[in-house]
């Protein structure tokens, strides 16, 4: 059970209802999940989520590999709220059914793309030894270009932030909300 309730339309303060309403005229049309958690500061989820929408829509990284990326760090957090949510994204956006089945049981998919292989080894290295070595540092840069990499590290940084919050607030999966 989650630690905090949905704070209910009615509860809402003035700056909390605005914040609301542009979370739920855009990309996302709702407010759940972590989301919902900011939405007690409203500063934070108004801020978190420009930076969400950014990391999301606006990136230089192609979106299969933003989703990749997504789910990889939802694995590693096992965070299910999130991983439920991305997975319909991932394989709209072309994520290989296998590399799901894959990440979703904790084991390394076999990829057949460079660009996805290095999304992967970036995201498990940086999320579980807490640094780049040489050697991926080297191999992102000359797969994804300097910008990409730049995105790719600021999405995972805000997903690492999605991920904590699911996990202290302990944030139901999707199947477990219904």
């Amino acid at each position: 059970m989650a630690r905090l309730k949905t704070i209910e339309n009615t509860d809402m303060t003035e700056r909390q209802r605005q914040i609301h309403e542009e979370i739920v005229s855009g990309p996302r049309s709702q407010v759940r999940g972590p989301l919902a958690i900011w939405l007690y500061r409203p500063e934070l989820a108004d801020r978190a989520q420009r930076l969400g929408q950014y990391c999301r829509y606006d990136t230089s990284l192609e979106p299969r590999l933003s989703e990749l990326a997504i789910l990889t760090t939802a694995r590693i957090w096992d965070a299910a709220f999130e991983w439920q949510a991305h997975v319909p994204h991932a394989l709209a956006e072309g994520v290989d059914s296998s590399i799901i089945d894959s990440l979703g049981v904790d084991q390394t998919p076999d990829f057949a793309n460079e660009d996805e292989e290095i999304v992967y080894r970036v995201t498990r290295e940086i999320n579980t030894t807490r640094q780049l070595s040489d050697g991926t540092y080297t191999q992102v840069i000359k797969i994804l270009g300097v910008e990409a990499t730049v995105d790719l590290i600021g999405l995972l940084g805000y997903y690492a932030l999605i991920s904590m919050t699911i996990k202290a607030f302990n944030i139901p999966s999707i199947e477990d909300e219904l």
